[in-house]
Formats: C-alpha cells, sequence, structure tokens
C-alpha cells in the first residue's frame, strides 16, 4: 500500500480496511520516511514498511517474511522506530504537561477537525466545558491553536509506540 494514494491516503485504506479484514498484513511501499508517516501507518495497522527503491530482491524477501508472520521495514524505517522509543524513554511527560483522559479525547477528536459544538455533542459535555479543556490542552502542550494542538497530538502518539 502506497502512503500518496489519490483521493484516501494509504493510511486511512488501512486504517478502514484493518477492522474488515483482521487477518490480512498490509506493508507500505512508499517515498515516505518520515517519523510521522511511520508511526501513523504502523497505528492505523500496516505490519511493514518499506521505501520505494528497495531491490527487487527484499522485496521479494519482504512479501516472503509478511507471510510468515514477520513485520519487514526497511533498515532506515527501523532505525527511525529504535530512535523514537529511545527518545521517548530519555523524554518522559512532566506531570505538569499530562494529559488527562477526557483532555486526551478532547484533542483527538479535535485532530480529527471535529468542531468545539461538535465534540460537546460527541462526548456529551457542554461547550464551556471543552473551552475550557482545549484552553489546558493549548496550556500543557505550549501551542496556541488548533493546528499546533494536532501536532503535538501525532508527536505525542508517535511517542507511545
Amino acid at each position: 500500500m502506497d502512503i500518496g494514494l489519490p483521493g484516501l491516503s494509504g493510511v486511512d485504506c488501512v486504517r478502514e480496511l484493518k477492522p474488515r479484514l483482521p487477518g490480512t498484513d498490509f506493508m507500505m511501499l512508499t517515498i515516505f520516511e518520515d517519523q510521522e508517516q511511520v508511526f501513523a501507518a504502523l497505528r492505523a495497522g500496516a505490519t511493514g514498511y518499506l521505501v520505494k527503491g528497495s531491490p527487487w530482491e527484499r522485496l521479494r524477501e519482504a512479501i516472503r517474511e509478511l507471510h510468515a508472520g514477520g513485520s519487514p521495514m526497511s533498515s532506515s524505517i527501523a532505525r527511525e522506530v529504535i530512535r523514537a522509543m529511545l527518545q521517548a524513554d530519555r523524554d518522559p511527560v512532566p506531570d505538569d504537561r499530562r494529559l488527562s483522559l477526557r483532555e486526551e479525547e478532547v484533542l483527538r477528536s479535535l485532530a480529527k477537525g471535529r468542531r468545539y459544538k461538535e465534540i460537546a455533542a460527541d462526548l456529551g459535555l457542554s461547550l464551556h466545558t471543552v473551552r475550557t479543556h482545549i484552553h489546558h490542552i493549548y496550556q500543557k502542550l505550549h501551542v496556541t491553536n488548533k493546528s499546533g494542538a494536532a501536532a503535538a497530538f501525532r508527536r505525542h502518539r508517535t511517542s507511545e509506540l
């Protein structure tokens, strides 16, 4: 699966198909090597991740490895996964910046592009309460707007993997 598909990204496609086809393994074959794309694909349900330009023999080996229950990854991608895990261990989130479960729910909805009124309705909260949670989220993440919060959310989710 490529990430840069027209219309629906490969990550979104895997996210939609994996629950419907839980026995299916998805391997990404893409030009994207950045940490955000890698972890988004893995969180969505991809089992392997190779970068385009990999030799044909490596692709064939990766398909066999995937079929045998492995998780093939390009060495540069494996390095990124290890780097992120080590960084997460070195930089634990301080208690004063840790989001509550409710704040995480609000932030997750915000990162999906939901409006404040929609978040309130989805979570059974008042609009005022949603605004208060968002204010606390912005303070804890040291951001000033929705896009900054969404980016921090993606980084936060990546560091948990």
